[in-house]
């Protein structure tokens, strides 16, 4: 899954608009232009779409825990400059304030199953030996489990398509 994606699917899920997801950014400590947002919310068919980079998505993230759960005590969290699934999810799960179980349940709605052992294994410390790497497959069915959950199982086509997709193969 591309940065970019991810973006699309959490504004979709939360039903942000370009004004939000200024704020949000905002949140985690990058000031962003609605023209920036919009380059980087265009679908991936569109020659004009920006890539979006590790340290825009972290901040985006870094400001929806902030939006989430507010803002914690002390020196903020600087946005990461290297972020994977595994760095995603965690976010997410922390902005959501999610446990295992409620994890789990969200991942059955998206239409995956797995153990929470397996589950575990995407939180844990890359040098750990259980350290499991979260593919863009648990990752896209988290975020459609958070979709259903947030937005109904009603879908517009034409007001989410990019989130409906499903791509096969490592990006």
């Amino acid at each position: 899954m591309t940065h970019n994606d991810v973006l699309r699917r959490i504004r979709y899920v939360f039903d942000f608009g370009d004004s939000k997801m200024i704020e949000v950014f905002a949140l985690g400590g990058r000031e962003v232009t609605r023209t920036e947002v919009c380059d980087w919310l265009k679908s991936e068919h569109d020659p004009d779409e920006e890539p979006c980079d590790d340290a825009t998505l972290a901040s985006f993230l870094n400001g929806l825990i902030v939006e989430k759960r507010g803002r914690r005590e002390g020196p903020q969290p600087v946005a990461e400059t290297q972020l994977d699934n595994n760095a995603i999810f965690r976010k997410l799960k922390i902005a959501l304030h999610l446990q295992a179980e409620e994890v789990l349940r969200i991942l059955a709605l998206g239409g995956a199953q797995i153990s929470k052992h397996e589950l575990s294994a995407f939180f844990r410390k890359p040098s750990h030996k259980h350290h499991r790497q979260c593919q863009d497959q648990i990752l896209r069915k988290f975020l459609r489990g958070l979709q259903l959950e947030h937005r109904g199982g009603a879908q517009d086509e034409d007001a989410a398509p990019a989130v409906e997709q499903e791509t096969t193969g490592a990006e």
